[in-house]
């Protein structure tokens, strides 16, 4: 016998389980009762990292958690996402207008890792659909929420140290200066 012959009663005995096995499975599936959810009245859980509509937070003080560092801008593979950057008298940055296009968005999240500030997030709400394409450009305005969203208590200028008014070493986790020339021989 060559190897051929040999072959031929081992693919013949691999295609008939392969076979059965599929007649198998969709047996066992024929009978069973559809499962169908009924959406508006019935939504499923979304699992906890699901990603769906961006949201702009602020922090604990109340103020918007954005700095317009352009990084969410940047790392967007759909260019959805645009800003212009501002300074207020204290000496912090703040977005003067945040617009993002929802029809471009892909919703990968990559926003939401870039932002320093915590400012940009995505929330599990996947529920926004429209007829009029240009409805889907959201403003500052339709994004920013009055809380911080899933990081609370997180402030960026806080914890950055970052603060134009406040004297040096009074910042959080900050030490106080040092002296150069007490540290000369």
């Amino acid at each position: 016998m060559t190897n051929q012959t040999k072959k031929y009663p081992r693919e013949l005995i691999n295609a008939v389980k392969g076979l059965a096995g599929a007649y198998r499975m969709t047996l066992r599936h024929l009978f069973r009762r559809p499962i169908t959810v009924e959406y508006p009245e019935v939504k499923r859980d979304l699992p906890e990292r699901s990603r769906g509509r961006i949201i702009l937070t602020v922090s604990p003080d109340g103020k918007e958690r954005c700095v317009a560092c352009y990084l969410c801008a940047g790392v967007c593979p759909g260019s959805c996402i645009s800003m212009q950057a501002a300074e207020r008298e204290d000496g912090r940055r703040y977005a003067a207008w945040f617009r993002i296009n929802f029809a471009r968005c892909i919703f990968c999240g990559l926003c939401e890792e870039a932002c320093p500030s915590l400012a940009i997030q995505l929330t599990p709400d996947y529920e926004f659909c429209k007829t009029d394409i240009l409805s889907f450009v959201y403003e500052k305005k339709d994004l920013l929420v009055n809380h911080g969203g899933k990081n609370t208590e997180y402030d960026f200028y806080r914890h950055a140290g970052v603060g134009t008014n406040a004297e040096k070493g009074k910042h959080y986790h900050e030490r106080e200066p040092v002296n150069i020339k007490s540290n000369m021989p």
